[in-house]
């Protein structure tokens, strides 16, 4: 079942600034992740879902209702963290989440004190004085304490230092298992990769590819090095091998990037003594390179 459905949706704001004939949807129970440069379209469409702006053409739907004729119904009962939250400095942390609370009509505070001891947020400063961490973790109380069942969520752990990142991965597993639905932004490409069934990739504001993790995953390169014990043997295994190159520091050390020969290459070094091996495995974010022409 479709949970949230984007349907050829324009934005144009000239200059190439928007979405274009953009596509996608997010299947009940799915993380999907969302990847793009700043300025790709990730805020712009976010921003759509919400209700926020009107397409100027296509449409936006979460569970079957246009998301801009039906705003206020569809805000109520999501949970939504933008990528610049306002806040109102007057308040301190716990009124403000008070205040979010009682726009989405909650009767309390629902899951807000659990998830302010996962976060080890300390909610009763004020917001004027509080860093950009402990104000994104305002953020991440005030969209989850409702319990939803659908999530969308922009730049999720901006701010968040490393400790606070993994304990929002873990809520995310944790939310994947409960069978939540969740859009989530983000530049963090291990978060994506630990936490996302799937992923749209889009550039100035076009979709570039939409693939499960694990097909993009399995595209991933590694850097085979290996070192033999002598360079005679390193030569040798050059001229077998095609792929691999002599290290320009070290003579007996071959290097290569490796898709699907991996299991090759290394049958191929057992013909010789080899003395050492080491293989790097790709980062996401560089496998996501060739869709931004090399540029993020």
């Amino acid at each position: 079942m479709k949970t949230i459905e984007i349907n050829h949706i324009t934005k144009d704001y000239g200059g190439r600034r928007g979405v274009f004939d953009l596509s996608f949807q997010v299947n009940q129970g799915e993380v999907l992740g969302f990847l793009g440069p700043n300025g790709a379209g990730k805020t712009t469409t976010i921003r759509q879902l919400m209700g926020y702006i009107k397409p100027d053409s296509g449409s936006v739907n979460i569970l079957g209702k246009d998301c801009f004729a039906h705003a206020d119904e569809i805000q109520r009962s999501l949970g939504y963290l933008p990528g610049e939250i306002a806040f109102m400095d007057s308040m301190n942390g716990v009124e403000f989440i008070r205040f979010v609370a009682k726009m989405k009509q909650m009767k309390d505070l629902g899951r807000a004190p659990e998830l302010m001891e996962q976060f080890e947020l300390n909610a009763s400063g004020k917001l004027k004085k509080m860093s950009k961490g402990m104000k994104q973790k305002i953020g991440i109380v005030c969209a989850f304490m409702q319990d939803p069942d659908i999530l969308i969520l922009d730049e999720p752990t901006s701010g968040l230092d490393p400790l606070m990142q993994n304990r929002f991965v873990e809520l995310i597993l944790s939310e994947k298992k409960r069978g939540k639905t969740i859009l989530m932004s983000s530049h963090i490409f291990e978060e994506i990769e630990k936490t996302c069934d799937r992923a749209a990739i889009i550039r100035a504001g076009e979709l570039v590819a939409v693939d499960s993790m694990e097909k993009l995953c399995s595209g991933k390169r590694k850097e085979l090095q290996i070192t033999f014990e002598n360079e005679q043997m390193a030569a040798a295994y050059v001229q077998a091998f095609d792929k691999a190159k002599c290290d320009a520091a070290n003579k007996r050390t071959v290097v290569m990037k490796v898709g699907k020969e991996l299991d090759a290459a290394i049958k191929q070094a057992g013909n010789y003594t080899v003395t050492d091996m080491d293989i790097h495995t790709q980062s996401l974010e560089d496998f996501f390179l060739h869709f931004y022409g090399g540029e993020m």
